[in-house]
């Protein structure tokens, strides 16, 4: 049976565990035909051209962990942003794990989406939101197919969270290799504020697939900053769909750091629905050994006066594959739209590669759009001003990698994270460098 089958299969067991009365029900059983019917994307599709899951989808996957595996703060404190205070959302094994998280319902809400999909407190937010923007595909599917758990963050209006929210998926490896579809959904109302930290990380070297889902809304005048923290296990492959609705006068960045993992997929879609908006995508990848990123990303520009920044970089080693497919779409009325597009990479070695596809689609003829991308090596002479000076070329080399990411670390508006992407990204570099960016 392979995994498509084992999926479908286990589909019929999973709706046996939950409560048919709920309103997802019919939902569910629309999305698992969906997926049925379409399957796993292949690389005759155009978005996913450059990327293969057959690697990734031989392992005989559980669907359901077969127990509750209990651990320990100090199993996970590393990989928690531990020097600020903050919410924390923690899931082991895609089980919620109270004794490891600090939620709230005090002015804002930050719990489970499996107790908002089930208490009738949150009905009309769940009517009004849940599953609205993530788009008919096959993995989105089959994630509202199997949703009941991830993380529900709720900001009223005019409320700003008091401290940053982590979401925090781990993956004990107590299964010989498992699959995860968490569902997230966010919605920060009109004139709210939030920070929110989202990391997935498995603790051994079994196989994880990990298809995660997340749904944001940022209403009128509201401000979301969003990070996700991707260094994973080479064991451990990731499948991100994150899909943002903004309205009028809203602010809002994801922050993408892909750092490590076997295959990383990010599609992050923003879709603009109001004037003077501000979108902003920011990522930084450092890839070694045969790992493999792909960043593909939408901002639909719907109403005029809006703003969208999209800058990502990357340094591939080895053999790792690097992916950009980024698409800036400007409807007719969308008159006086000012878009950004950029991916700069560096390959250091002759077989690492990276393929990147710039895209712009402009319907409005008064907008100020730009975009590019360039594919090089470091600089020679730069290198070698640097080593003339006393500096050792591993060290060189470091340097001349952190002032290429910096433009991007510069956005990070919690230093805590802008300090601990820096230690893993010299951690990576193998170098120990005596300054923060």
């Amino acid at each position: 049976m392979d995994l498509k089958e084992k999926l479908i299969s286990s589909f019929f067991a999973f709706e046996e565990q939950i409560d048919l009365e709920n309103d997802i029900h019919q939902l569910r059983n629309n999305a698992i035909k969906f997926f049925e019917d379409k399957g796993f994307p292949t690389k005759k599709e155009e978005a996913w051209k450059y990327t293969s899951l057959k690697s990734i989808l031989k392992d005989d996957y559980s669907i359901f962990p077969k127990k509750e595996e209990t651990i320990d703060y100090r199993d996970i404190k590393k990989y928690c942003i531990h020097e600020i205070d903050t919410y924390q959302i923690v899931f082991v094994d895609g089980i919620y794990a109270s004794h490891l998280s600090n939620t709230t319902h005090d002015k804002f809400d930050a719990c489970l989406m499996s107790s908002a999909l089930n208490n009738p407190k949150y009905k009309s937010i769940i009517d009004r939101y849940f599953n609205k923007i993530a788009p008919e595909e096959s993995l989105t599917a089959l994630n509202t197919a199997f949703s009941k758990e991830g993380a529900f963050i709720r900001v009223p209006k005019s409320v700003a969270a008091e401290k940053p929210v982590q979401i925090l998926h781990f993956s004990t490896g107590n299964e010989s290799a498992l699959m995860l579809q968490p569902r997230n959904l966010i919605v920060v109302e009109e004139n709210a504020q939030v920070q929110i930290i989202e990391r997935h990380q498995s603790l051994t070297a079994n196989a994880v697939l990990t298809n995660s889902v997340t749904e944001i809304f940022v209403e009128k005048n509201a401000i979301l900053d969003y990070y996700k923290i991707q260094n994973d296990k080479i064991s451990s492959s990731l499948i991100d769909h994150t899909h943002v609705k903004q309205a009028s006068n809203s602010h809002c960045s994801v922050h993408t750091f892909s750092l490590g993992g076997k295959l990383t997929r990010n599609n992050l879609n923003f879709y603009q629905h109001g004037e003077h908006i501000n979108s902003t995508l920011n990522g930084v990848t450092i890839l070694e050994g045969k790992q493999h990123v792909d960043h593909n990303t939408l901002v639909h520009h719907t109403q005029p006066n809006c703003e969208s920044h999209q800058d990502y970089k990357g340094v591939f080693s080895d053999r790792s594959t690097g992916v950009f497919n980024g698409k800036v779409l400007v409807d007719k009325i969308a008159q006086k739209t000012d878009a950004f597009q950029s991916n700069n990479n560096i390959l250091l070695d002759d077989k690492a590669s990276i393929n990147s596809k710039p895209q712009l689609e402009i319907f409005a003829d008064d907008v100020k759009c730009s975009h590019g991308c360039t594919i090089g090596q470091l600089d020679n002479e730069a290198l070698y001003y640097l080593r003339s000076r006393g500096i050792p070329l591993k060290e060189a080399k470091a340097l001349l990698m952190f002032a290429f990411a910096n433009k991007v670390l510069t956005g990070v508006r919690i230093p805590e994270i802008k300090q601990r992407i820096t230690e893993q990204i010299a951690l990576k570099i193998g170098v120990h460098l005596g300054f923060d960016l």
